[in-house]
Parts: structure tokens; C-alpha cells; sequence
């Protein structure tokens, strides 16, 4: 993987943002470290999806700081540091052309594009994306086309476009959300696998379903309204008491074979 500086590959300090004259975080303070595996948990409306746009290099901050490898946001050429945060998100899917091959939707991360006639590229930038296809099982979809594909090899092809430019941090924003029960399966499995791997990068996922955690997953932030409610070891944050807190609602929570599940008491 990418070698990555010193320190956290994420810090956030005091960061709020705000739009239309409404708060959507509020003095958020959270770091990624290296190895760590992190789950945002929050209701629909709770700053997941800005929090992790932020940490993707495609928002600003109304007040706070936030520095991602190493380089501070606002003193960061971001079109460059984004080539080496590898993201995935239903927006970012939407904006990709239906009839591309899924091979250059892939290859094409490589350089931060959404076209293949944006950049040049190499032999080897093709076989890294077959590489990256068969990693997350989804060899023998290159050549089709975005638009023939079901969701979740949908979902399997963005994972694989994430891990292109050879990312130091990858952020997932909801990966299984438009996935059937065996399609969201399938995903926490390949997200486990990932997670196991002592060489990926440092991984943070967003959801709103304790059921699309994987399996070895280390840390956990909790969102409501914008504000952290807790965040720190998965185990020690994420109990029926502060799930209860974060959906507004008595909630029983269980853990066991690795998974979580939630239900209302």
C-alpha cells in the first residue's frame, strides 16, 4: 500500500459545517490511525455522509481544521491528495457514465477522472484494475458496461475503483445501501476480508445498519444532529445504551460470531 507520512491519516479539530443557516456538524473532533477500521453509526439526517465528504477532500469546513496524510485542508493542492484517498459513495456512483466498461471505471481512479480520455494510461494500470476486480469478486465484469450491472456488483466494482491509486486512507459512504440481504452479505464479506489484510490502509465506513458492520472492524463514532455522542474501541462505544442515544430510540444490541445486531425492546 501507498507509504503514508507520520501521525494520524486523519485529523479533525473543532470542525462544524454548516449550510443554509443549518448546522450539520457540530466541533466534530475525531483521528484515524493506521491499522485502525472505522464505522461512522448514525440515523438518516445525523452528518455521516458530510463527514465523510470532508474527509474525501470534497467539502470545506465552516470552522475547524482537518488534515488527511498529513497535509491540512485549504493549504493542500486537494485534486492531488485526492489520488491517494480512495472514496466511494452512492454520489460519486451516480456520477459515472452508464455505458463505461467497468474496467476504466476502475482504471480511471488511478488519476482521480471519471473518463478514460482524461489521463494516459498503461498497460499495467490495466492489469492493476483486472487485479482489483478479481480481489473483490468481480472478475469477469470488465468488459461489461456499468449500466448491465446488478447493485451489488455495482457496489463490488466501487470498492475495487477505491483501492486503485494504491490509497493510504479509503472511505466507504454507505456501501450497502441499495443492496439486497445477499448482496449486502457478499459485501461485509469482502469488507472483512479487507479488513483482516495488515496491509490495507486504514478503512472508515459509513452506515446507518449494525448489521452491515464487518467483522473486525476496531473503532466507532456515533452521530446525532451533527454531534458526537461517542466514538473510540467498537466494543466499548457501541452498546444498546448509546445506539438507544444515537437513534432516539430503546434499542437491544447483541453481538456474536464478529457481527452486531440491533432490535427494539
Amino acid at each position: 500500500m501507498a507509504n503514508r507520512e507520520n501521525g494520524p491519516a486523519l485529523r479533525m479539530a473543532e470542525v462544524g459545517f454548516t449550510r443554509d443557516g443549518q448546522p450539520l456538524l457540530v466541533d466534530v473532533n475525531w483521528e484515524v490511525a493506521e491499522g485502525q477500521r472505522w464505522v461512522v453509526l448514525g440515523a438518516n439526517g445525523s452528518g455521516k455522509t458530510t463527514l465523510l465528504r470532508i474527509a474525501a477532500l470534497y467539502e470545506h469546513p465552516t470552522s475547524g481544521t482537518v488534515e488527511v496524510l498529513g497535509h491540512r485542508l485549504g493549504q493542500v493542492d486537494v485534486r492531488r491528495l485526492r489520488r491517494r484517498v480512495g472514496f466511494a459513495s452512492p454520489a460519486l456512483a451516480q456520477m459515472l457514465r452508464p455505458h463505461l466498461r467497468v474496467v476504466d471505471v476502475v482504471m480511471t481512479a488511478r488519476h482521480g477522472a471519471l473518463e478514460p480520455w482524461w489521463h494516459d494510461y498503461t498497460h499495467a494500470d490495466r492489469r492493476r484494475a483486472v487485479g482489483l476486480l478479481e480481489q473483490v469478486g468481480a472478475a469477469g465484469l470488465g468488459d461489461r458496461t456499468i449500466a448491465t450491472l446488478s447493485s451489488g456488483e455495482r457496489q463490488r466494482v466501487q470498492i475495487a475503483r477505491s483501492l486503485m491509486a494504491d490509497p493510504a486512507l479509503v472511505l466507504l459512504d454507505e456501501p450497502a445501501s441499495t443492496l439486497d440481504l445477499g448482496g449486502r452479505e457478499m459485501l461485509v464479506a469482502d469488507l472483512t476480508r479487507l479488513a483482516a489484510d495488515p496491509a490495507a490502509p486504514p478503512l472508515v465506513v459509513v452506515t446507518h445498519r449494525t448489521e452491515e458492520i464487518p467483522a473486525g472492524f476496531t473503532h466507532g463514532l456515533l452521530l446525532r444532529d451533527g454531534l458526537v455522542l461517542a466514538q473510540g474501541p467498537l466494543e466499548q462505544v457501541l452498546t444498546s445504551e448509546t445506539l438507544s442515544a444515537c437513534f432516539g430510540l430503546r434499542l437491544s444490541l447483541e453481538h456474536r460470531n464478529g457481527r452486531w445486531h440491533a432490535q427494539a425492546r
